[in-house]
């Protein structure tokens, strides 16, 4: 078999160059190289831009947390998170934040959602009080210490338009104010306003006894103030009113012994020319006076067998004496109703007290006679005998004094001064004077009183 001869070349001297699997790994270096230092070089010319951009814009951050920390009202423990808020970032502090800094979220229309809009944590020490909580400035620094912590798209909606500055500040403030501060539309009067399907409206149905066992005085304590008030030759409405004015309520307000003790006092001050001066002598106070001569007229006006026994029971005794009364002045058809026992006993109470304040009163309209609605889909309270209209006083119409001091304003401030138990829910003339009585300007001529 023939031997092959291998040429053996030397090419480190000279000879061909090598094959290309031989120089792949050099030149593969080489590129490696040069691509390491392109990207080197844009990696630092990219972070000195961002270096240059970042000294442009710290002096605007510095003005926005200088402004920040001026319009913020809260304390320094609140605005720094408290440990049970860093543990978890997302609820004790992002539902308020959410609430208060999104404009287009749902806001909570009930009254009583608007402390929880702005409560303090309560690990807080600096908590703030309830008042400096439901401030819409406290509400608004509050909102906007929180609002880095939150989403961007939880603050606010990405399509509608966004203020700037303080005009976005102002914004924010003008809406915590309607959600926390909405205006209060004042309640219907139902005897004389309001739209037909209001929620107060009158129910005519017959009401009960306004004096239950519970107000009514024991028949033992009864017979021990007529004999104490007999004994001294004092009257026992008197006695009752000075009692119930100083607060003595119940079955018996005070025993045997108190009730001789305070009828000798009241007669140690000599004759006096009506209860309010006997009562004035007797406490030296006049404004508590005019409560106890009040309350005595009242349990005059009704009688002591009404006190023990209830109005109800007695409704058809104070109803013969109204009508029997000269000084009682009532048309033909509102007689005809009392006498067919359609009236309610608060409304013939009442008449009997301003009998007994005035000396004569004059009846205008109980049923007979008035409309049947108050204002539509409303029946008024006449037709129920629940309400009476008084056109005067004392021999007095009401028409053209209804002056400020003047007659009017004197009996408005006796009907204010009845127990509770037969105020009237509404007292309407030309007059204002706080509690159930408002002035109505087609009330010129005539008090109403409805029960």
């Amino acid at each position: 078999m023939p031997r092959r001869f291998i040429r053996r070349e030397n090419w480190e001297f000279g000879g061909a160059p090598p094959s290309s699997e031989e120089t792949k790994e050099p030149r593969s270096r080489k590129r490696r190289l040069v691509s390491t230092l392109v990207f080197t070089t844009i990696f630092f010319a990219g972070a000195s831009l961002a270096a240059v951009a970042g000294d442009q814009l710290r002096p605007l951050v510095a003005n926005d947390s200088q402004e920040l920390a001026a319009d913020t009202t809260t304390t320094t423990a609140e605005a720094e998170p408290t440990p049970a808020e860093t543990t978890d970032a997302s609820a004790p502090a992002a539902a308020p934040a959410n609430e208060s800094t999104a404009p287009d979220a749902a806001a909570p229309t009930d009254a009583t959602a608007a402390p929880d809009a702005t409560a303090a944590p309560a690990d807080s020490a600096d908590a703030p009080t309830t008042d400096d909580a439901l401030s819409p400035e406290h509400t608004a620094g509050a909102a906007r210490a929180a609002a880095p912590a939150q989403p961007a798209a939880a603050q606010q909606d990405t399509n509608a338009p966004k203020p700037a500055g303080k005009a976005a500040r102002a914004w924010k403030k003008t809406q915590l104010r309607t959600l926390l501060l909405p205006k209060l539309k004042p309640a219907s009067k139902p005897e004389i306003e309001g739209p037909a399907d209001a929620a107060t409206i009158w129910l005519n149905s017959q009401l009960p006894d306004p004096t239950p066992p519970a107000l009514r005085l024991s028949p033992k304590f009864a017979t021990n103030l007529k004999a104490a008030a007999n004994g001294a030759g004092l009257d026992w409405a008197t006695m009752l009113g000075i009692l119930r004015a100083r607060g003595a309520t119940g079955h018996e307000p005070a025993d045997r012994t108190t009730l001789r003790k305070l009828a000798g006092r009241l007669a140690s001050y000599g004759p006096a020319n009506g209860d309010w001066a006997r009562i004035v002598s007797y406490s030296g106070d006049t404004s508590f006076a005019d409560r106890a001569a009040a309350l005595a007229r009242y349990d005059r006006a009704v009688g002591l067998d009404a006190l023990v026994n209830g109005l109800e029971a007695a409704k058809r005794s104070i109803a013969s004496r109204l009508l029997s009364d000269s000084s009682v002045s009532i048309y033909a058809a509102g007689r005809n109703d009392i006498v067919r026992n359609r009236v309610d006993v608060r409304v013939l109470t009442v008449i009997a007290y301003l009998r007994e304040s005035f000396g004569q009163v004059s009846v205008s309209s109980l049923i007979t006679g008035h409309r049947l609605y108050a204002r539509p889909g409303v029946i008024s309270a006449h037709i129920s005998g629940h309400a009476v209209d008084i056109s005067g006083l004392g021999g007095t119409p009401i028409l053209g004094h209804q002056e400020p001091g003047g007659m009017t304003e004197r009996a408005v401030r006796d009907l204010l001064l009845l127990p509770a138990e037969v105020m009237p829910r509404q007292i309407i003339s030309l007059l204002g004077m706080g509690g159930p009585s408002f002035p109505m300007a087609d009330h010129y001529n005539h008090i109403h009183l409805g029960f």
